[in-house]
Parts: C-alpha cells; sequence; structure tokens
C-alpha cells in the first residue's frame, strides 16, 4: 500500500499546544465501564490531582463492591478492597494505622447509602481525617439495574417497573444533606460530570477534599457526584447527561453543602 502521507510537511504540530494528556498515575489500560459512565472521569480527577499533590506514594483508596470496585483496576496507587458497603471502616482502619497515609474511599449510592449506611455515619460521627468520594447514579449498576436509596420518586428499575412509589418504597435519602448536619463532617459538596464546566467544578471540589486531609483539618471531606448510568437508565450517554441536568439536580441540587467556618 503506498503512503500518500510520505514526504509531506508536518511543521505545524511542532506548533500545536497539549490540551490535555492521560496521568501517569492512571493506569493505561482499557476500561471496562460503560460508554458515557462518569466514573471514568471522576478516577480521572482523581489520579490528577494524587499526581499534582506529589502523593502518589502515600494514597491508599478503598473501593468496595459494584462498578466502584473496578477503580483498582485503573489507579496506580495502593488500592484495597472492602467488603460491599464496609469501605469507611476500611479506610478508618487504615489512616489510624498509618496516619501520614492519604487515605479515601470511593462508593456508589448502592453501597455507601444502603448496606454500608451505618459505617457511612459511624464514620462521620467520630470525624475520621479522610475524604469520601461517593458516585450517586441512584440505582445499582452493576448487579441488574435495581432501586437504590437514591432513585428519584417514579423512576423505572428493574425493581419498580411501575416508578417508585415513596408511599411503598420511601423517599429518596439526600444522603450528602443528611450527613452535613453531623459534626464529624468538615466539607461537604455536591457536584457533577455532565458539561466540561461541572467536570472542572469537580476538580476543585476533590482538591478541596485532599487539601483538607493533608493539612489535617479534621473531619470527614465528602465530595458527592451526580453521575449517570446509561446502560442502567436505558438511554445514550448524551440523554442520560441531559436527564441529570434537566430533573435530577432538581432534587439534588449542586454546590457546597457544608464548608468549614472561618476564622
Amino acid at each position: 500500500m503506498t503512503d500518500f502521507t510520505e514526504g509531506i510537511q508536518c511543521d505545524y504540530l511542532d506548533t500545536m499546544n497539549t490540551v490535555w494528556e492521560s496521568p501517569p498515575t492512571l493506569l493505561d489500560t482499557q476500561m471496562h465501564y460503560c460508554p458515557g459512565c462518569g466514573h471514568s472521569v471522576v478516577h480521572r480527577l482523581i489520579m490528577e490531582i494524587v499526581q499534582e499533590f506529589g502523593i502518589q506514594d502515600k494514597t491508599i483508596g478503598v473501593a468496595p463492591v459494584g462498578c466502584a470496585v473496578l477503580a483498582y483496576n485503573y489507579m496506580d496507587i495502593d488500592m484495597q478492597q472492602a467488603a460491599h458497603g464496609r469501605a469507611t471502616a476500611v479506610a478508618t482502619g487504615i489512616k489510624r494505622v498509618l496516619p501520614d497515609r492519604i487515605v479515601f474511599t470511593y462508593q456508589g449510592d448502592g453501597d455507601l447509602a444502603a448496606i454500608g449506611t451505618g459505617e457511612t455515619i459511624h464514620t462521620i460521627n467520630r470525624g475520621e481525617n479522610i475524604v469520601m468520594v461517593f458516585i450517586n447514579n441512584g440505582i445499582y449498576g452493576m448487579t441488574g439495574g435495581q432501586m437504590a436509596p437514591t432513585t428519584l420518586e417514579g423512576s423505572v428499575t428493574s425493581t419498580t417497573l411501575d416508578g417508585r412509589n415513596t408511599s411503598l418504597h420511601g423517599f429518596p435519602i439526600k444522603i450528602a444533606d443528611m450527613i452535613a448536619l453531623m459534626p464529624g463532617a468538615y466539607y461537604v459538596t455536591r457536584q457533577s460530570v455532565t458539561t466540561a464546566k461541572a467536570v472542572r467544578k469537580t476538580k476543585k471540589a476533590l482538591q478541596k477534599a485532599f487539601t483538607n486531609q493533608i493539612e489535617s483539618k479534621g473531619g470527614v471531606s465528602f465530595v458527592e457526584v451526580v453521575s449517570n448510568c446509561p446502560a442502567g437508565w436505558k438511554m445514550t450517554p448524551l440523554e442520560s447527561n441531559e436527564w441529570i441536568d434537566e430533573t435530577i439536580i432538581k432534587h439534588y441540587p449542586l454546590g457546597d453543602i457544608k464548608v468549614p467556618e472561618k476564622g
């Protein structure tokens, strides 16, 4: 086959600026998330921060069961798997034994806000100096698309074929709002990754959370990310992002919920 590009001058390539490149802290391996899933974006943001802060050799991530469990396949840091819902308990043990380490949990809503509610509440009540990253996509993504504690009223899932009925299933839990009331919560915020602007805000929130731990400012830094599950929602990636912006954030408004008092 003839190479028609041979001999063509490409001097313009020398003047191009790098807009983005994968951080070396993110392993060079193909991700197994469904197309459009927000997990991959949040993985990248966390690993960018680890690289920028120069804490790769000090950071330990804890991931439990669910789609979050795949995190240790992609993050080039020390990772510890935990039983379903027990990530914050494991993170507590790691941080207390190795207080100089930067410890974070990476959990979905079916994990953190359902089977792990007890661990979540008591970790925050103790004011452990860790970061908790909470991916809220309102569904059990890996295990079949069942209703989660955060599923919106009227939403159809594999276990709510007629939509979530609050008289039968209860109300969606605003877990970030609930834990923000606890003294052990130092910083609580809710962000998303549906747009480039939203991604930048989420990165700033994660930077603040990790800075809090590095500087030992005390208490849990909790970052909720309202994300999507195109496969579980039976939507295209674009439709799922539009659904978040037009519907979900009306119930889960974005922004800081609890910030440290000045002075």
